[in-house]
């Protein structure tokens, strides 16, 4: 007879991203992952495996309903310089405002913390970054003043956008981000 689950594994997994988010894998121990989801051990891994599987999986679920929306939403902006504004705008909004300000972003987090050392979470950190440049060099084809390669200017931003996320989660103000921002897209036109 099938196992039956009596809990929402995408529910668990969504509790279990918030933790890592804001705890980082190292700090986060199988013992916060039990009190925060409240499933006991052997449900936990039976359901995703050890820790790193359940790391793994709350990373990539981080960037499917995280980042590739936002991605998604950039690329298809025709605006150009306009739209990669708005895009930092919300970044910024989100990271110093809100439910998760200060928490940074998972991905600019694992960065820092050394968790891209593995091999399959280094793989979901460049698919990540690949996505943001792509997504940028894609708003910035409609930039007829560029004054750089979209490509190039596309790199120089997706940094300044992990800048963010890490100067966001030790504390940086809205209005200081927002005039690095500024002064990052003037020197591109």
């Amino acid at each position: 007879m099938p196992d039956v689950k009596h809990f929402d594994p995408d529910a668990v997994l969504d509790s279990v991203m918030g933790l890592f988010w804001r705890q980082g894998a190292a700090s986060t121990g199988i013992q916060d992952i039990v009190t925060t989801t409240g499933l006991n051990r052997s449900s936990l891994y039976s359901t995703f495996g050890g820790k790193r599987e359940l790391y793994l999986a709350a990373l990539r679920r981080y960037v499917d309903l995280r980042s590739q929306p936002v991605f998604a939403r950039l690329a298809e902006d025709d605006r150009g310089l306009p739209a990669v504004a708005d895009f930092f705008t919300g970044l910024i909004r989100t990271r110093c405002s809100g439910e998760h300000a200060r928490w940074g972003c998972m991905i600019a987090n694992a960065h820092a913390n050394g968790e891209n050392d593995d091999p399959d979470v280094n793989a979901v950190l460049l698919r990540h970054h690949d996505q943001l440049s792509a997504a940028l060099r894609t708003a910035l084809r409609h930039e007829p003043k560029l004054r750089v390669p979209a490509a190039r200017a596309a790199d120089m931003l997706a940094m300044l956008a992990y800048g963010v996320n890490l100067r966001s989660r030790a504390g940086a103000d809205q209005k200081t981000l927002n005039a690095t921002v500024k002064a990052a897209l003037s020197v591109l036109v």
